[in-house]
């Protein structure tokens, strides 16, 4: 139980929040969708992370109409817990399959996520 208090404990420094300074999760919206229970927000973030990586795979690898579904389906997971960034670029992502640029957006975001979540977890 302890470490699950030392992961929500986390202090604020550089590895800590993205380039624009927030944090990659956005735990009051977390804690809503998990209503407060914190061994449930870790599984949530560790199934978040392990799924983030699987469709991220999919993404740079699929084109048109299957990267947007992707895209899509990554979206609506990264709301679930509130990892905005991610949410984002998937969403520009699914408005925008042709796009590239995204893709190498949605992997920083998504590496950004990860190493968050995994520092949580330790």
């Amino acid at each position: 139980m302890a470490a699950l208090r030392i992961a929500f404990e986390a202090p604020d420094s550089p590895g800590n929040s993205s380039a624009s300074g927030k944090k990659p999760i956005d735990f009051a919206h977390l804690a809503v969708q998990t209503m407060g229970d914190k061994a449930l927000e870790i599984e949530v973030l560790q199934l978040f992370a392990r799924q983030a990586r699987q469709v991220l795979k999919e993404i740079v690898e699929g084109e048109g109409i299957v990267r947007a579904q992707a895209a899509h389906r990554l979206k609506g997971a990264a709301l679930a817990v509130g990892a905005v960034d991610v949410a984002s670029v998937a969403g520009a992502i699914e408005h925008n399959p042709a796009e590239a640029s995204f893709c190498d957006r949605l992997a920083d975001a998504v590496l950004e996520a990860e190493l968050f979540i995994l520092k949580l977890c330790r």
